[in-house]
């Protein structure tokens, strides 16, 4: 009789720990055009607390942040490369591939809420969408504890969108300004708007423990792309593509630090995180990154590279073409050559920035990587001695 109260003890124990692993719900919190160093330079206690709590990534990569308003990608999105990559997963963009949010609607809960009507390109298939200008970042998460106290949404994203206007706004300010090129300067309205952001995500945070929500939800708080120091997020600039990003909840380790993390790998994350197996396979997608597991070792741990990789490769394109232009001015040879790469009739093509619909073409991201390599390996050798 012992041995069985016992064994069933066990079991108890073990159903219990189980629940607790798995979450309810994955809660994704954006603070817009987020500077990975913004955690250590300005106030920024919530974010830090959920550090220590949780696994943290310093600098997450996304894609570089354009954000077309002509040609095919503008007919299908009205945000910046990121938020369309992180819904669906993949560099390999689609009208017809799946996003994180359909795989659970209409059978269970989503929903997002966001300052902007910017990203109603990625709304599709949520089943509680509100995306107004007019709310400030306060509303948002107001509205968002609202969803939460009568719905039971097991994915939600929430936005705060007023720190990537201001970082916008400083970067078209004027030098009289003490902010002028400086997003962390004194009286930074970026900064200020961080900093309120960050209070927003605390309160946010008391209320999931204070509801008893906490135990049963992941939390992710990142931004959908970074931001430079002068302000905004041009295309060319690395701060651009970096990001923090911190998970918290049950079944995270505490207290670990992953040295990269690419946002391709949000959606199957998420997925996994709530037992769902990710729509695309092989190596056209992300991945489920386990190494944010309690349960996962993490040691040789070395992750794809490939955002960085493929934004690294851009960079380099547009700035050597750019070369040849201004060398066409006194040179032809460089019109012809700069001629050639725009009609791709010499080399294999180059999948650039404005290319992003056709990346698929190339077959695997592996195969785009060396594509784009063959063409940069012959620029190089063009350039003037």
């Amino acid at each position: 009789m012992k041995k069985k109260i016992i064994f069933l003890i066990i079991n108890c124990f073990i159903f219990h720990f189980v629940v607790q692993a798995q979450p309810k719900r994955v809660i994704l919190f954006g603070i817009d055009g987020l500077h990975w160093e913004a955690p250590q330079r300005l106030k920024m206690p919530a974010f830090n607390n959920l550090i220590k709590q949780g696994t943290y990534i310093k600098q997450s990569y996304v894609i570089i942040p354009h954000h077309p308003t002509v040609g095919d990608y503008s007919k299908f999105n009205s945000c910046s490369f990121p938020n369309p990559v992180l819904h669906e997963g993949t560099l390999f963009l689609s009208a017809e591939n799946k996003m994180i949010q359909e795989l659970f609607s209409p059978q269970q809960q989503t929903a997002f809420v966001v300052n902007t009507t910017a990203y109603k390109s990625v709304g599709r298939g949520f089943s509680t969408l509100i995306m107004d200008d007019t709310f400030t970042d306060a509303e948002v998460v107001g509205c968002a504890i609202n969803i939460l106290k009568t719905q039971a949404p097991v994915f939600m994203r929430v936005h705060l969108q007023r720190a990537g206007q201001r970082g916008y706004d400083i970067s078209q300010s004027t030098p009289d300004k003490p902010y002028y090129r400086n997003i962390f300067a004194s009286h930074s309205p970026y900064a200020e708007a961080i900093e309120a952001a960050d209070e927003q995500l605390g309160r946010f945070v008391d209320f999931l423990k204070e509801s008893g929500m906490w135990n049963e939800t992941v939390l992710i708080v990142t931004s959908d792309h970074g931001q430079s120091r002068i302000g905004w997020h041009p295309l060319f600039d690395e701060d651009s593509w970096k990001t923090p990003l911190v998970f918290v909840g049950n079944s995270i380790a505490e207290g670990r630090e992953l040295n990269y993390f690419e946002h391709t790998d949000l959606a199957p994350t998420i997925a996994g995180l709530l037992e769902k197996e990710w729509p695309i396979s092989d190596e056209q997608a992300g991945i489920f990154v386990k190494e944010i597991l309690k349960e996962t070792d993490i040691t040789g741990y070395m992750p794809r590279t490939y955002i960085k990789t493929i934004n690294e490769q851009i960079k380099e394109y547009n700035l050597l073409k750019a070369k040849f232009v201004l060398f066409s001015e006194t040179d032809s040879y460089f019109a012809n050559f700069t001629a050639l790469l725009e009609n791709q009739t010499f080399i294999e093509p180059f999948y650039h920035q404005d290319r992003i619909l056709n990346w698929r073409e190339a077959g695997t991201i592996s195969q785009l990587i060396e594509a784009n390599e063959k063409v940069l390996k012959i620029m190089r050798s063009k350039q003037p001695r």
